[in-house]
């Protein structure tokens, strides 16, 4: 897979998206990341991406021309379009299933906007997807779009050292996580479940199953609806 970002701020992505295990799955090819520099298809000397919104109003609008040529660019370069997503509070909340579907593309595009959002034509005209991460506002989108990156590529096969590390996880099938444990057996006089070191696998699916429920029940009951 690889992940295009359009963004003011390229810099903010290294030290988040180079290290750790999305760092090392790059390295290895599993994943590409790529960010692009938006004022570099600015037109003037000072490189300005956004203007005053029509109609009035407080802040500064990002403008479309330079999100298209940067996108078309893209486009060019990749000799395919990918599939365009622009980090947005408007958008639809972002899921484990939604990123299990995207996980299944080869080329994904993310838009950050900034300032007070992004002329609505190249919105209407560009944007595939709007995706949020929460109902409420940053000031910018590039937060949002690690966020999405992150979650996304340790979806891609050979990032993460074994499916299990995600398909056992909470949210991936509807639940949230079982209750987990590590030595010590006895911990200040709390013991480690007992069904855990018995070895029986059988049951121990099952009470990671009932687990799961329980937990699911108590902390999120919406998901059980």
């Amino acid at each position: 897979m690889r992940i295009d970002i359009i963004t003011l701020f390229p810099e903010m992505f290294e030290p988040v998206l180079n290290e750790s295990i999305i760092g090392r799955a790059q390295k290895s090819g599993a994943i590409e990341i790529v960010c692009h520099q938006l004022r570099d298809f600015a037109f003037d000397k000072h490189r300005r991406v956004d203007d005053t919104p029509y109609g009035g109003g407080m802040g500064m609008l990002m403008k479309a021309e330079p999100i298209a040529l940067c996108f078309e660019d893209i486009c060019a370069k990749l000799g395919t379009r990918p599939h365009f997503v622009y980090m947005s509070p408007q958008g639809k909340t972002l899921n484990q299933k939604r990123l299990k579907e995207l996980a299944e593309i080869d080329n994904i595009c993310i838009l950050c906007g900034h300032y007070e959002g992004v002329d609505q034509r190249v919105l209407d005209e560009f944007i595939d997807e709007e995706v949020s991460i929460g109902d409420y506002v940053l000031t910018g989108g590039e937060i949002p779009a690690m966020v999405f990156a992150d979650a996304l590529c340790r979806m891609v096969p050979g990032v993460l050292t074994n499916n299990e590390c995600f398909t056992e996880e909470s949210h991936f099938n509807g639940l949230l996580e079982y209750p987990q444990y590590t030595k010590p057996a006895v911990w200040r006089g709390i013991e480690v479940p007992e069904v855990l070191m018995s070895g029986h696998h059988a049951n121990v699916e099952k009470w990671r199953r009932e687990k799961s429920i329980e937990v699911t029940r108590k902390k999120r009951p919406d998901l059980l609806e």
